[in-house]
């Protein structure tokens, strides 16, 4: 069994942004019996950007800023396959994406293995048809890259991550934007293959090793 959360970014629920990711969560299941998926909302959530303090450093700990982080990274964790969707602000990730991801700092300088062999698929909603969604599935690449994830991309042809205009619509303006949705949900059948293959894979070679 594989396990992929789906992280909607956006700060409000039930919009464009967490209508595309819920869907191709849903192509994600679809692949095999052996997929389960998690929505995961970051509308509501107290997520502070990292100040430097370095206090996760110095006591080699998770962040000590008492807000909702945690409960997020626990998810991520506990994850196989990661579904990031965002909203375009300003050409780029929404801000609080940004501010989640800096707090991963931890992770970088005292526990780097936690996200380490986990695939990654980005998604980005826009209001207009060329709004930056491709700006911000670059920039959710980079962000979550220099974990040691490992970044999935569409089909051939489809380019690089799930790319929605919702014209400024909601999720109704989302889902007829047609080819928008395709990408997205190739992406979510891509990214639960790709984390099937390497589960199988990777069970083989920790049996050569002698460590199953």
């Amino acid at each position: 069994m594989i396990h992929i959360v789906g992280l909607c970014a956006s700060p409000r629920r039930d919009g464009a942004t967490e209508y595309v990711l819920r869907e191709a969560l849903k192509a994600a299941e679809a692949v095999s019996g052996e997929v389960t998926t998690q929505l995961a909302v970051m509308a509501g959530k107290k997520i502070a950007p990292c100040v430097d303090c370095r206090a996760c450093i110095k006591n080699h700990s998770w962040c000590v800023i008492p807000d909702d982080m945690r409960e997020l990274i626990e998810l991520f964790v506990k994850a196989d396959g990661i579904l990031v969707a965002s909203p375009v602000y300003c050409m780029g990730p929404a801000p609080q994406l940004s501010a989640f991801c800096s707090r991963l700092r931890a992770i970088r300088d005292c526990f780097p293995d936690l996200l380490k062999g986990k695939f990654l698929g980005a998604i980005a909603v826009g209001g207009t048809r060329n709004g930056g969604q491709e700006t911000v599935v670059a920039g959710i690449h980079n962000l979550f890259g220099i974990r040691g994830m490992n970044i999935v991309t569409n089909e051939a042809r489809e380019y690089m991550g799930g790319r929605v205009w919702s014209d400024d619509r909601g999720a109704e303006g989302a889902a007829g934007d047609a080819v928008g949705m395709a990408g997205a949900l190739s992406l979510g059948r891509r990214l639960a293959e790709t984390t099937l293959i390497y589960s199988y894979g990777r069970q083989v070679w920790l049996e050569k090793q002698g460590r199953m």
